[in-house]
This record gives structure tokens, sequence and C-alpha cells, in this order.
């Protein structure tokens, strides 16, 4: 399922989570799952630029052959 979600998406939501955090709009409550959301998706993006920078790097090989 989190593969669905595209990297603008996931990076937007991992700035509002910052931007809470930052202005203290997180409870204690909340604080612990907000965590890991953020972990999830940093692990997300990671994984996409990752995937596209492979990606690009098997055009370019390509284009020098």
């Amino acid at each position: 399922m989190m593969d669905k979600i595209t990297y603008n998406d996931a990076f937007e939501e991992l700035k509002a989570l910052i931007s809470d955090l930052e202005h203290g709009e997180i409870t204690v409550d909340e604080l612990g799952a907000k965590v890991k959301r953020a972990a999830i998706l940093i692990e997300l993006c990671k994984k996409k630029l990752t995937a596209s920078e492979e990606e690009v790097n098997k055009v370019i090989a390509s284009m020098e052959d």
C-alpha cells in the first residue's frame, strides 16, 4: 500500500508532520505514532529516490554504448 503513494505526496506529508512537531501541534499521546509514520515516509522517499537514480543511470549508460 505504501508504494502507491507518490514521492511528492509522501514528502508533503512528511513536511506537514515536521511542521506540526516544530510548532508543538502534536500531543505527547500522538508523538510515537507520528514519529513512526515519519520514519515510514522517509524510507519510502529514500527508496523512490534510489529507484529513480538507478533508472537514470541505466538510461545514461545505454546512451553511452
